[in-house]
This record gives C-alpha cells, structure tokens and sequence, in this order.
C-alpha cells in the first residue's frame, strides 16, 4: 500500500495489513475513514464521537443518497476506527436516518447468453469468465486464486479472504478441469524463468504466511493461477514479482464480448456470478446451499435472485399470454 502525508492512515494500514486485511479492504476502510474526517473539517477522530458519526452517516443517507449497503461499508469502517485504533468503541445504538434506496435487481443472463458471450471472450479470459460462472466467484476472487486452490480430487475451489474476510469451498465444473491443468503448467513454465531471475522475490504472500514459510513464495502451489504477463514492482516493498491479473482486464475483455456478441443486457464480469446463483435455483438447488456457494452472510442477499425468478416465466404469467 503506498503511504499517505497522514500518520493517523499510515498507522491504520499497518494495523491491517499485520493482521492480513486485503489491499482491497485497507483501501475501502481508508476511503471512508478519510470522507468521514474531511467531511467534520479534518478534526482528529479522538475529538469526535457517537454524534460526529450518525451526522456523518445521515449526510450519505439523505445529502449523497447511497445505497444501504455503501451506508453500511462506511459505517463498518468507522466502527473499525473507533474499536481497534482509537480504542473507543461506538454506540451499539446509534440513531440516524438509514439509506431507503431500493437496491437493484440483479441482472441475468439465459444460458443460451451465457454460451454466446464465453464464445466471443478473447481465450486467455475463458477459463476466468468460466470460474466466475461455473463456480459463482467474484471478479476479484478468480483472479486471486492460487495454484493450491484447486482441488481436483474434490472437484472444488477453495476461495480464501472473500468478501468480508470470509473462507468458503465452492464447486468445480469438470469441463474445466482440462483447462485448469493447462493453465497451471503455463504457471510452472512463468515461474521456471522467473526463479532464473537474480531479482524476482517469488510471489507475495500474506505476511504472517511469509514469516511462516519463507520459500514457499517460489514454490508452484502458492504461484497465482492467473499470473501478469509480465514482471513488476511490488508497490508496498519495490521487491520484483509477477502479479495476478487485474480486475479491470476482466472487465474490459467481457464488455468487448458483449458488443461483439450483440447482447443488449448491461452486462459485466458479476452478471455471471448473478446468472450461476439463479440458475442453480433454478435447476431446483436449495436455497441455503446456494447461500454457501456464494459466501453470503445472510439468506435475504440470497433470495434476491428468487424475486428475479418470481418476475419473468418462472413465477407471474401475464395476462395477455392467456389471449392466444
């Protein structure tokens, strides 16, 4: 993570980062942590409190109009300020207008979509679009994943530090499995000329895991499953590493498939995630068990997909269809 101009935020990504937070939540908590300490005019946090805070909160809510969801991230944020930093906890009972923006229904893709639209992706993102599909991974989750991840005997992916810092074992389609084998020796054949490199320092790990094993960094298990084509320099360390893909390759490979393909759908790389949880409930799965697959915490962020059935041919015919 790079430093900021602020010790108060330093001292927070340190705090996290020792205790294996992800780049990804660092970044989030010091987003709104910094929003909620410009926004009270850039007063140290041990001068303000619970009032401060619903002030803050209510402003998102009815000033900025995020969703409930964004109100909640900023809130877990601060919290997290004020619990393991300021060593002041917050009320468990604060009092402020919550966020009443409808949140959107997912968008998702028939089967027949989803056939056109992997037919259309540039190869090398293939067997990504197909774990996000196949297995309900999230963008980031796919190209995170390490060599070790895989199981091929279980025919599972094990997904580590999801969202909210969650572990969880997912499904593997077999018609994957060729091209996984595959793509791990393309890692093998990357990391055979890396180790030739004077300067590569083998592929970050969490630091504690670092500690722990300090050779495992050079070893094909802990290798990234979709490793840069390239060589670069660790932000955090200016150490030489090869990286994972980014996110936002994904993104743009899948929006290129979508106008090739001439789908008219807003989609991106999590309407796959979307159509891999509807369609299994679809097919008849239970609902807790695509609650597991999909790493959430609470059911009701499941049953949105259940509405999203309940609205087309699957739940309320129309009434112009019994006219013919």
């Amino acid at each position: 993570m790079m430093k900021t101009k602020s010790p108060l935020l330093n001292h927070i990504t340190e705090y996290m980062l020792l205790r294996q937070y992800s780049p990804r939540t660092v970044s989030t908590y010091l987003k709104w942590i910094s929003a909620f300490i410009h926004f009270h005019g850039k007063r140290h946090p041990s001068s303000m409190g619970d009032n401060e805070v619903e002030q803050y909160l209510e402003h998102l809510a009815l000033n900025a109009n995020v969703s409930p969801r964004t109100q909640a991230t900023a809130l877990n944020s601060i919290s997290f300020l004020y619990k393991h930093i300021i060593k002041n906890e917050l009320s468990l009972n604060l009092n402020f207008a919550r966020s009443k923006r409808q949140p959107k229904l997912p968008i998702v893709m028939t089967q027949d979509e989803v056939k056109l639209l992997m037919s259309r992706l540039d190869k090398r993102y293939y067997l990504i679009a197909g774990l996000m599909y196949g297995s309900g991974l999230r963008n980031m989750e796919a190209v995170q994943l390490r060599v070790q991840d895989i199981d091929f005997d279980y025919k599972c992916l094990r997904v580590w530090n999801g969202k909210g810092q969650k572990h969880r074992v997912v499904t593997l389609a077999t018609e994957l499995i060729p091209l996984l084998r595959n793509q791990i020796a393309q890692v093998d054949e990357y990391l055979r000329l890396d180790i030739q490199n004077e300067q590569y320092a083998g592929v970050w790990m969490p630091h504690a895991l670092a500690k722990k094993y300090p050779s495992a960094n050079k070893s094909l298990a802990w290798q990234f499953l979709f490793p840069s084509h390239k060589l670069s320099a660790d932000p955090e360390t200016g150490e030489i590493r090869r990286h994972h893909f980014h996110p936002t390759c994904v993104r743009k490979a899948v929006k290129k498939a979508v106008l090739v393909s001439g789908l008219t759908k807003p989609i991106t790389p999590h309407t796959l995630r979307h159509s891999f949880a509807t369609h299994l409930l679809q097919s008849g799965t239970d609902i807790r068990t695509v609650q597991a697959q999909l790493g959430h915490s609470d059911v009701k962020t499941t049953q949105i997909y259940t509405h999203v059935l309940q609205q087309g041919t699957n739940g309320v015919v129309s009434p112009l269809s019994r006219l013919f």
